[in-house]
C-alpha cells in the first residue's frame, strides 16, 4: 500500500489548478496555507504532486464537463504514479463541488475528496480521514462555523515578493438573481470582521504588498463586526482604516452590486486617495423588462443615476462592467435598450457572455429560451461596441501623466511593466531597483493590449 500518512515528517508536493473568479485564487493559496503544516508544499506540475486539487467554478457554460474532462486526464497521472509506488490524493473544491458533490463522486470514484467553497478550512481533517479509512470524504455542507473563524491567523496567505494581493472580505449572497448559481454554491452574505481583515492586510503590506483587491461576491454589501463585537463597518469604512497601513498604498475592490452602492460608499471614491478611480459595477442589461426577470433589483435609469453620482464625486472614475445577451425572454428591443446604455454611460473595459443555463436557478426553467444563434450574433454586436469603447478610452490616456506601480521587468531589456489606476498594463525605461514603487509616467502610445510610456523623472521636459 502506497504511504499515505499525513504527517509532516517529510515534504509532499501539492498542485492546485485554479479556474474562475479572484475569490478561487484566494481560496487556493488559502488551501496551501491550511495543507503546509502536514508537509506540503507547491509543485508546478501535477506529476510532481503527492496530492492535487482542482478549485473549480461553476459560473462559465459546462462547467462541470469541463471538470470531468480534467479528472481524467489527472486520473492518468495518478495511476502511473501509484504503479510507481507513489499515491496522489485527487480532490475537486470550490462551487462545482458544492453543486455537483455526489453526482461527482458517482461518475468519478476515483475521486478522494470533494469539498465545497465554505469547508477548506478542513482539509486537513479530510486528509487524516482517507489516510485512516480510505475511501472518498465529501464536505459541502454550509458549517456554522465560518472557514474564516476556524483559519489560524498564521494560515494567511504567504506573498513575499508579490506586489498586489487579493484578500476576501465577504462571501455569499442574498440577492438571487434568476441566472446566478451563487446563492447556492456560496452560501447566504457574510462579512469578515474588521480585526481579521486588517491584520492580514498589515501581514501583506509587512511582506512588500503594495495594492490589495478586497474581494466578495457582492463586496459592497460588507458589514463585518468592529472591534468592539458589536457595531459593524461598511466598505467605506473598512477602506478608510486600511488605507493608513504603512506600505500598503492602492485599494480596489470587487465585485459590486448597484443595490448596495451607498452614499458613503460612493463620497469614499472622493474622499479616500487609496481608492483606485476604477470600479467594477455590473449591470448585466440596460432594458428594465430584462432586469426584472434577472430579479436585479435596480432599473437602467437608477444604474444611469447611480453613475452620474459617482462620476459628480470622482471625476477621473473609469467603469467596468459584466452583461448577459440572451437571458430567456430578452426581444430585440431589450437588446436595443443594452447597447443604447453602454452608448450613454461609456466603459473602460467589460466582460460579456450569453446567457448559458444552471441548473436549479429560476431562468433555466423559463420557456421563453434565446435560440443559440440569435444570442452569438447579439455578443457580435455588444463585444465589437464595447471593443471600441476601450480603444476610446485607452487613446484618451496618451499625453497624460499617471501615477503607475512598477510590477516587474519587461520582455525587453531594459524595460519595465507597471499597471495605471485603471489596471491598463504599461511598459518603459526603467532600471530594475524601481520595482515597487510608484512612479509617474507619461502615456506615449496605445498599443494593441497595453500602452507605452515614459519615465518623468528621467524626462523632466517631456
Amino acid at each position: 500500500m502506497p504511504e499515505l500518512s499525513p504527517s509532516p515528517s517529510r515534504t509532499r508536493g501539492l498542485h492546485i489548478i485554479t479556474w474562475g473568479c479572484q475569490m478561487n485564487v484566494y481560496d487556493s493559496a488559502r488551501m496551501a496555507d491550511v495543507l503546509r503544516p502536514l508537509g506540503y508544499q507547491p509543485v508546478e506540475r501535477p506529476e510532481e504532486a503527492d496530492m492535487i486539487i482542482l478549485n473549480t467554478c461553476h459560473i462559465r457554460e459546462r462547467a462541470a464537463e469541463k471538470v470531468f474532462s480534467e479528472l481524467g486526464r489527472l486520473r492518468g497521472i495518478c495511476e502511473e504514479r501509484q504503479a510507481n509506488g507513489r499515491r496522489t490524493l485527487l480532490a475537486v473544491a470550490g462551487c462545482v463541488a458544492q453543486a455537483e458533490g455526489e453526482e461527482l463522486l458517482a461518475r468519478a470514484p476515483y475521486v478522494d475528496l470533494v469539498l465545497g467553497p465554505q469547508t477548506y478550512h478542513r482539509l486537513p481533517e479530510m486528509v487524516a480521514k482517507v489516510a485512516r479509512a480510505g475511501g472518498s470524504v465529501i464536505e459541502t455542507d454550509f458549517p456554522a462555523e465560518t472557514k474564516f473563524d476556524a483559519l489560524p491567523d498564521e494560515a494567511a496567505p504567504q506573498t513575499p515578493g508579490n506586489l498586489t494581493a487579493f484578500l476576501t472580505i465577504q462571501e455569499g449572497c442574498d440577492k438571487f438573481c434568476s441566472f446566478c448559481v451563487v446563492p447556492y454554491t456560496r452560501g447566504a452574505e457574510t462579512s469578515r470582521p474588521v480585526a481579521a481583515i486588517a491584520a492580514e492586510a498589515r501581514r501583506m503590506a509587512a511582506s512588500g504588498v503594495r495594492e490589495i483587491t478586497l474581494l466578495g461576491q457582492n463586496v459592497n454589501a460588507y458589514h463585518g463586526l468592529d472591534d468592539d463585537g458589536v457595531s459593524t463597518v461598511d466598505l467605506a469604512g473598512l477602506a478608510e482604516r486600511l488605507r493608513h497601513i504603512p506600505g500598503l498604498e492602492r485599494i480596489r475592490y470587487t465585485t459590486s452590486h448597484p443595490r448596495d452602492m451607498t452614499t458613503r460608499l460612493i463620497e469614499a471614491h472622493r474622499d479616500n486617495p487609496a481608492l483606485m478611480p476604477f470600479l467594477h459595477l455590473p449591470v448585466q442589461s440596460g432594458s428594465d423588462r430584462v432586469l426584472k426577470a434577472m430579479n436585479r433589483g435596480h432599473t437602467a435609469a437608477q444604474y444611469r443615476e447611480l453613475v452620474a453620482e459617482l462620476r459628480k464625486a470622482r471625476p477621473d472614475l473609469a467603469l467596468s462592467s459584466d452583461f448577459i445577451v440572451g437571458h430567456p425572454g430578452e426581444t430585440e428591443e431589450d437588446f436595443e435598450a443594452t447597447l443604447q446604455l453602454v452608448r450613454d454611460i461609456r466603459f473602460a473595459s467589460a466582460f460579456s457572455f450569453k446567457y448559458s443555463p444552471r441548473p436549479g436557478t429560476p431562468a433555466a426553467g423559463q420557456p421563453a429560451q434565446v435560440p443559440e444563434d440569435v444570442k452569438s450574433r447579439r455578443l457580435a454586436v455588444l463585444q465589437a461596441l464595447l471593443r471600441e469603447q476601450q480603444d476610446t478610452f485607452n487613446a484618451s490616456l496618451v499625453g497624460t501623466v499617471q501615477d503607475i506601480l512598477i510590477t516587474g521587468p519587461g520582455r525587453k531589456a531594459g524595460q519595465l511593466n507597471g499597471r495605471t489606476p485603471y489596471l491598463q498594463p504599461v511598459h518603459f525605461e526603467g532600471t530594475p531597483d524601481l520595482i515597487g514603487q510608484i512612479v509617474q509616467v507619461r502615456i506615449t502610445e496605445k498599443l494593441s493590449n497595453s500602452l507605452s510610456a515614459i519615465l518623468l523623472k528621467e524626462h523632466p521636459d517631456a
